[in-house]
């Protein structure tokens, strides 16, 4: 009895596992173990349902594989519609209180927002039912004025997106650009009780043990941080940024939002169009949400400045001059103290200045030299975009300090652009060309850096550039903002895509182009870029450069070489033997292979159960023919197990076909 209690149990607990791993095998999915317990279940009730008015001695009969088919189909309806709920079309009803919880804060935020549009006189530009016609310079003021106090009402999310359109002088006029740069350092502080235990939970013990000095009172708040000025116990000055507490889950919450704007924007607003609102928002997502972990600026200040120093050192030797020179360069970097940076916590050296858009009355007191600081602000940007290949993607005057020993110096490193070697050659070809004056070198340097289409009329895309050269580089005066602009106008013309690491390498020019114009108005961006060009021809034309060239490329060249006399040897005795053969592997792509597998899957499964399906038909509809027991024929039997094989191949084709793979 015991033994018979044994296999009883065995077989329940047996069961629903096995019909479980046969459906999810069938229909090619990975389920969790609730759901396969439940499976297990179903296929056994669907068993049971079955076996019922069958009556006991089924079990007994050829009648138990209709059973066992009847589990394997059960279990496989189950497995479809659960998943059907959990990842298909109907996982919407099982996740509605959650979705109705977040479109109600969203409509509370869409309501804060709408208020805030209306009260500074901006909802008709979010409507697309703007006036017609130019404004004028004073209507054009107060509507600056307007977009910016409705930004910084808006909160953190919002006071980053004016940040950042404050140096796009690409999209916006002058007068929206200036006004939005006051936001960069004109946000309100969070009290110091918050920022207290944003530093004790990062840091793991409150700030007066971890520093020796710790100045409470924020000598910068921005939209996403706070920094304070700390001494450590060694006595070295450091700045501390501080996350705003909560930023993170204010970000999320307002990004779904932009999104949304964007989206309605590019629908109803030609301005929006223009400016490609859904693609300036996803850019601004990206940058925002990498900007939230401070491990990642605290690893791109590092990588910058050890870049840029190696430039200069590389510069440095190139031309002769001495190592000190490279050792304090002209713009200076702060140093990262590892140890102490977290995720919301961003330790770096003091650098003693004032940034470069509350600097005037210190250039003028110091009598520092404006064309000197432009030309080494210029000049080191170009020098870590062309030589270093990792560079500061953001140098708006507000991350720019004019320090106390005269020199400048960059902060703010959540943003980097990186750029590989390759991609570096194009660039330096593209400087020469412009320093010749080339438009069609020019437009082999750009061919080089974009990603082209099939097919180009390159001697049109080169007339192009001779007149963009002549209406930006040729003419008499320093080119004006839209020389980024149209460049990126003439790009998208003919169908060129540019790489994202190129598009942030032009970005960071743009950007610093509104810093140069504060030191030096009306400063020439292409007769220093042709200064630069010609001092890094004359780098790379130097002996010891020449011969670092040459020694590179016989390394990459001579491997290749030394294998041409057998690789020759080889085809020239298979031509004199006549086993000179072409092979062509047709379907060489895995994915090719895959969808032909696939498809020829389907089709041989979807003809057998049909097959099946009708033998069945066919065997159940059959008169007479050898009985099993006495009132059981041998061809129902076949034929309820040719239907139960055609439903499960049916449903498995069914399954595949409609059901896209997770």
């Amino acid at each position: 009895m015991s033994s018979v209690l044994l296999i009883a149990g065995a077989t329940a607990l047996l069961g629903p596992v096995i019909m479980a791993v046969l459906a999810r095998r069938v229909l090619g999915l990975r389920i969790g173990a609730v759901r396969a317990l439940l499976t297990g279940v179903a296929g056994l009730l669907a068993a049971g349902v079955v076996g019922t008015p069958m009556g006991p001695q089924a079990s007994r009969t050829p009648l138990v594989t209709v059973q066992l088919g009847a589990a394997l189909l059960g279990a496989m309806i189950f497995l479809v519609l659960s998943e059907a709920v959990v990842g298909g079309p109907l996982r919407g009803v099982v996740r509605w209180p959650g979705a109705v919880r977040r479109r109600l804060a969203r409509s509370r935020r869409y309501t804060q927002l709408s208020r805030i549009a209306v009260r500074h006189g901006l909802r008709r530009f979010l409507t697309g039912r703007s006036r017609s016609g130019a404004a004028g310079p004073q209507e054009q003021a107060a509507l600056a004025r307007s977009l910016r106090l409705a930004l910084e009402e808006a909160g953190a999310t919002f006071v980053k997106l004016g940040q950042v359109l404050s140096s796009r002088y690409d999209l916006l006029p002058d007068v929206f650009a200036d006004e939005l740069s006051a936001l960069q350092h004109e946000v309100a502080p969070e009290p110091w009780p918050d920022i207290e235990r944003v530093l004790a939970e990062e840091l793991k013990a409150p700030p007066e043990k971890v520093f020796a000095e710790f100045g409470r009172e924020p000598l910068a708040a921005g939209s996403m941080a706070q920094v304070h000025r700390a001494r450590l116990h060694d006595g070295r000055a450091v700045a501390v940024k501080v996350q705003r507490p909560g930023a993170r889950q204010v970000v999320e919450r307002d990004l779904d939002i932009l999104f949304r704007i964007s989206e309605m924007l590019e629908r109803s607003t030609a301005w929006g169009r223009t400016v490609g609102s859904r693609e300036l928002v996803r850019g601004f997502a990206d940058s925002l949400r990498e900007e939230l972990d401070f491990r990642t600026e605290a690893r791109n200040t590092a990588a910058v400045a050890a870049n840029t120093a190696l430039a200069a050192g590389e510069e440095a030797r190139d031309t002769g001059e001495d190592r000190p020179s490279a050792a304090a360069p002209r713009v200076a970097m702060p140093e990262v103290h590892h140890e102490l940076s977290t995720e919301r916590v961003l330790v770096v050296e003091w650098l003693d200045g004032v940034t470069l858009n509350r600097a005037d009355a210190v250039i003028e007191a110091r009598g520092l030299d404006r064309e000197r600081l432009a030309r080494d602000l210029f000049g080191c940007l170009l020098s870590q975009i062309v030589i270093g290949g990792v560079f500061h993607a953001d140098p708006h005057s507000g991350n720019v300090l004019v320090l106390s020993d005269g020199r400048l110096g960059l902060v703010d490193f959540g943003s980097v652009g990186r750029i590989d070697r390759m991609l570096r050659g194009s660039l330096r070809e593209l400087l020469m060309a412009i320093d010749r004056n080339d438009p069609r070198a020019l437009s082999d340097a750009l061919l080089d850096l974009v990603e082209r289409p099939d097919e180009i009329d390159e001697e049109r895309f080169t007339r192009a550039l001779g007149r963009y050269t002549a209406r930006h580089l040729a003419s008499a005066g320093p080119p004006g903002r839209e020389m980024f602009s149209d460049l990126f106008l003439l790009v998208a013309q003919y169908g060129l895509t540019v790489p994202p690491e190129v598009a942030a390498a032009f970005r960071a020019l743009a950007t610093v182009e509104g810093a140069l114009g504060r030191l030096v108005p009306g400063f020439d961006l292409v007769e220093e870029a042709r200064s630069f060009a010609a001092t890094e021809l004359a780098r790379r034309l130097s002996p010891r450069q020449l011969t670092r060239s040459l020694a590179d490329e016989a390394a990459a060249v001579l491997p290749m070489l030394l294998r041409l006399p057998r690789r020759a040897e080889r085809i020239s005795s298979a031509l004199e033997q006549g086993r000179l053969g072409v092979n062509v592997r047709l379907l060489a792509d895995e994915r090719d292979r895959r969808f032909i597998q696939t498809l020829v899957r389907d089709v041989l499964l979807t003809f057998l159960g049909g097959l099946t399906g009708v033998l069945g038909m066919l065997l159940l509809s059959t008169r007479g023919g050898p009985r099993v027991t006495g009132s059981l024929r041998l061809f129902d039997v076949f034929g309820y197990n040719m239907l139960l094989i055609s439903s499960v191949l049916v449903l498995r084709v069914l399954f595949t076909i409609t059901t896209p793979r997770r």
